[in-house]
């Protein structure tokens, strides 16, 4: 399933906010677009986001006037926009970083025209380099499971997250592919139900066996010795492999931990964050107490109750039994494994940007 795409109008994203019921694609003309898009849910996922965002900025620049002031103030406003979407997923950050540096090098060698080219191929050599770290990835994950494996899920980290295939979908689709797999269990990850509208909906496209499960029975079904293993995606991985993921995630992994059940992050090198020390030091976007409160126009509860809703939470590294990346699968102690990986896709430290053209 096609995800995005971007042409000389600007960019098309697949409203992921109306799945599964319709399946609708809307056109993204300004940075406004593109950020409400990403901040409201019609795009989601860490890795999709960064490559939006990227596309966004192509879009920004094609669009650039003298009126707007100066090439590099028009592309300022533009990432400072993109970049205040969602504090979590570091693979905004990365995407717009390495957007900033293509940027920066052909500024004061290059048209408009020239520099656009140079943007949008960029974000174009993105698109591509997700997809293939996801079939990557999900090779190497897939070797992980025996025949007969039923996994445990949470929220959505397929094709639908990605510019295709998936992160932890992809080591599932991989396994399903030599008929390892018995049985998926998606968790229907509360509030807005990713894993019931968009997991769901993936894997019965694919005819990958799926069963729905409320958030609050995983425990059960681990219980009656129903799952194999835990696999879920990350938004977020600290240097010392905490990570941050979909808010219930950390919850399966002491879940997890508690049945002796292998819990796995699959993620792209490009979610990796080595100048984030550990998981205490993510930041962890709360959204609106109505995601909680009301779903699609039905009330749940008293209207203006007080609500706390944090969209992730940090899963310790030690619960993690391995990272699966498009290089390998990484083990512990991630100290030492994550950081062979440093410059190998993720992200710089902000005090390594530089703030002036």
């Amino acid at each position: 399933m096609k995800t995005l795409d971007f042409d000389n109008d600007g960019i098309v994203i697949l409203d992921q906010s109306l799945l599964p019921d319709k399946v609708e694609y809307v056109r993204c003309r300004t940075i406004a677009d593109v950020a409400g898009a990403i901040k409201n849910l019609k795009v989601r996922g860490a890795p999709l986001i960064g490559v939006t965002a990227a596309f966004g900025l192509a879009m920004a620049l094609a669009a650039y006037e003298n009126s707007q002031g100066t090439m590099p103030e028009h592309f300022e406003r533009a990432r400072a926009q993109l970049a205040s979407t969602r504090p979590t997923a570091v693979n905004l950050f990365w995407a717009l970083e390495r957007m900033e540096r293509v940027f920066k090098e052909a500024y004061n060698n290059g048209s408009r025209e020239q520099i656009g080219k140079l943007l949008k191929d960029e974000a174009s050599k993105m698109f591509a380099e997700d997809v293939a770290a996801n079939q990557a990835l999900g090779e190497n994950g897939q070797e992980l499971l025996a025949a007969g494996s039923r996994i445990m899920t949470i929220c959505n980290a397929g094709a639908l997250a990605t510019c295709g295939y998936g992160t932890a979908l992809g080591v599932i689709r991989a396994a399903a592919r030599r008929s390892k797999i018995n049985r998926v269990w998606a968790c229907e990850t509360r509030p807005v139900l990713q894993g019931a509208r968009l997991t769901v909906w993936e894997l019965a496209e694919d005819r990958i066996p799926v069963t729905l499960i409320c958030d609050n029975m995983a425990a059960y079904v681990m219980q009656l010795g129903q799952v194999d293993a835990v696999i879920v995606g990350a938004d977020r991985i600290a240097a010392n492999g905490d990570t941050a993921n979909k808010i219930g995630t950390y919850g399966l992994a002491v879940l997890a931990a508690y049945h002796r059940l292998p819990f796995y992050v699959a993620a792209p090198l490009s979610t990796l964050d080595l100048q984030t020390r550990a998981g205490s030091d993510i930041p962890v976007e709360e959204r609106s107490g109505d995601e909680i409160r009301q779903y699609r126009g039905a009330q749940f509860t008293v209207p203006g109750a007080d609500v706390f809703n944090p969209a992730f939470d940090i899963t310790p590294q030690h619960l993690i039994s391995g990272i699966i990346t498009e290089k390998g699968v990484l083990r512990p102690p991630y100290l030492e494994t994550l950081n062979k990986y440093q410059g190998s896709g993720n992200r710089c430290s902000a005090s390594q940007r530089e703030n002036q053209f």
